[in-house]
């Protein structure tokens, strides 16, 4: 597709596709993240816990194909190795084996505050050049996460 075609032009897209790419590789990263925590989750909280990650690895897992169908509508390819994920991505990677129960919920929750902070940097640079579109979209996603980390807030007892 080319942005003209959506009433944008390349250089107008050029920075939200390159943020965008952003977005994904660290949502790659939060993704795996969330399948560990869910593989690995042990303790009083298994129940609670293994349910909760395995929601927001699916959410995760949406998000992942939402923005990268975004990309391709924005005229661009979304990239699609690890190699560029791991060296792109802001988060990083744990390994949750052996990991306490609440320092896994305060890895997502960092994780949440990271990727919120990139979403309302990109709501700021579409909202300029009126691309509702991928304003939405993003908003759509950190609303998700703001819910949601509250909720995690609520869990680990912080307020």
């Amino acid at each position: 597709m080319n942005p003209k075609e959506i009433s944008l032009t390349d250089k107008e897209v050029k920075p939200v596709i390159d943020h965008l790419n952003d977005l994904l590789a660290n949502y790659h990263i939060h993704y795996q993240k969330l399948r560990g925590c869910h593989w690995n989750v042990k303790g009083s909280h298994f129940f609670t816990l293994h349910i909760k990650f395995e929601e927001l690895y699916t959410n995760a897992q949406l998000t992942i194909d939402a923005l990268a169908e975004r990309i391709l509508t924005l005229g661009k390819s979304p990239y699609s190795t690890f190699t560029e994920y791991i060296k792109i991505s802001e988060l990083k990677e744990i390994d949750t084996i052996g990991m306490k129960d609440t320092d896994m919920v305060l890895a997502i929750m960092d994780d949440f505050s990271k990727l919120i902070e990139m979403e309302r940097s990109i709501m700021s640079m579409t909202a300029e050049i009126g691309d509702d579109g991928t304003n939405d979209l993003i908003n759509s996603f950190m609303q998700f996460k703001e819910k949601n980390n509250w909720m995690l807030r609520s869990f680990v007892g912080r307020s």
